[in-house]
This record gives C-alpha cells, structure tokens and sequence, in this order.
C-alpha cells in the first residue's frame, strides 16, 4: 500500500466517520426543534472564530460543562442548554463549530451541516477573541460566512472575549464602542452582567412566536 493510497484511505474513513457524525446531528437538532415548539423559548446562537471561548462563554453563563478545548473543532455537534435571565425570561443557547478561514474540504460538509441550525436563531452572540493580534481578520471572516449563509441580517451581539488580557483598557472601550460590542471575560461571571442584560433587551417575548 503506497503513502498516496494510505492517504486515501484515511480519507475515505474519515469521511465515513463525518456521515455517520452528520445522521446523529440531524437526529439530535430534530428532538431539539421539537422541545423549541413544546417550550415556545427563543434561541440564542453562539458564533465566532475558532478558540474564541464559545463553550466557556456558554459553560459559564449556564453553569454546563459543555466541551471546552483549545483544539480545532472541539465542538463539531452544536450543543444546547436553557439559560435564565434575571427578569425571570428564559431562552435557549446553542454553541456551534468555530468558524475558520480556508476550510479542509473533507470538513466542509460536517461544518455546513452544523451551521443550518443557526437558521432558527432568534439572536446570534459573536464572540471575538480580542487579545488576539488577528481579530479584526476573524471577524471579517466570521461575517463573510454568515453573509454566506444569508443569515447576516439577524439580530447579532458582538462579544469581546478575553478582555482580562487586553492590558490597554482604553483601547478595549474604544473597541466596545467601536463594534459596538460588550467586553467579558468568560470565565469570569461577574463581567457577564451587562451581556444578559443586553441579550434580554433585545430577546422576543413568548408573545412574538
């Protein structure tokens, strides 16, 4: 068996393995659709770049334990959980695949599949890394596939993660307003205060469905 062979292979099993991965997506976004029209919540979906700390974001702010690695495509299922806002309302929060530039394209279709459920997004949360020197390019790539998509229009949240390590707090509230965003640190709750605040300002009420 040659190396070009092997490679092959390992494509076709990996592949394979992306099928069967996709059947259990579908089953699993099917059963969460139904408890959406049981339940009559909005949905909340996070986005953003990978590793810019959506499953620590969606770990904190629903005290969950959903998966959160410092490794490309951590999350390839998109993950759900009820989040309680303080004024009593409630929702539904998704976590979805990072968003990467120049996808491999044995990927392409998992990471697709992954994305069709941010249709059903009521608002969508963009997490940014900003202590990463190549933030604005995520951003604008990030954008570019939602425009894709042509779910760009939907109420959108920029989030300004890791802002503990923005030493150049002055810059960070010129970014704030700037991209009109909100600075948190998700592992820290407490600087998750004012973003509940804004999602619930702009979350439908049960009425609207």
């Amino acid at each position: 068996e040659t190396k070009l062979e092997i490679d092959r292979r390992r494509v076709r099993e990996r592949i394979h393995r992306l099928d069967k991965d996709l059947k259990t997506i579908t089953k699993s976004r099917r059963q969460r659709y139904g408890r959406r029209e049981k339940t009559g919540l909005p949905i909340i979906s996070i986005v953003g770049y990978t590793n810019a700390g959506k499953s620590t974001l969606l770990n904190t702010l629903t005290q969950s334990s959903v998966l959160a690695e410092d490794k490309l495509f951590a999350t390839l299922d998109t993950k759900s959980a009820r989040l309680r806002f303080p004024r009593d309302t409630e929702a539904i929060i998704t976590d979805t695949v990072g968003f990467i530039r120049d996808l491999p394209e044995e990927l392409f279709t998992a990471f697709r599949a992954t994305l069709d459920e941010l249709f059903e997004a009521d608002i969508l949360l963009h997490v940014i890394d900003a202590s990463n020197a190549q933030f604005e390019d995520q951003i604008a790539a990030v954008e570019k596939i939602l425009t894709d998509l042509e779910i760009h229009d939907r109420p959108t949240i920029r989030v300004l993660n890791k802002s503990d390590r923005v030493a150049d707090k002055e810059l960070l509230k010129h970014l704030c307003r700037r991209l009109d965003a909100v600075a948190v640190s998700a592992l820290d709750k407490k600087t998750l205060f004012a973003l509940m605040e804004k999602i619930e300002s702009v979350l439908p009420r049960k009425d609207d469905f």
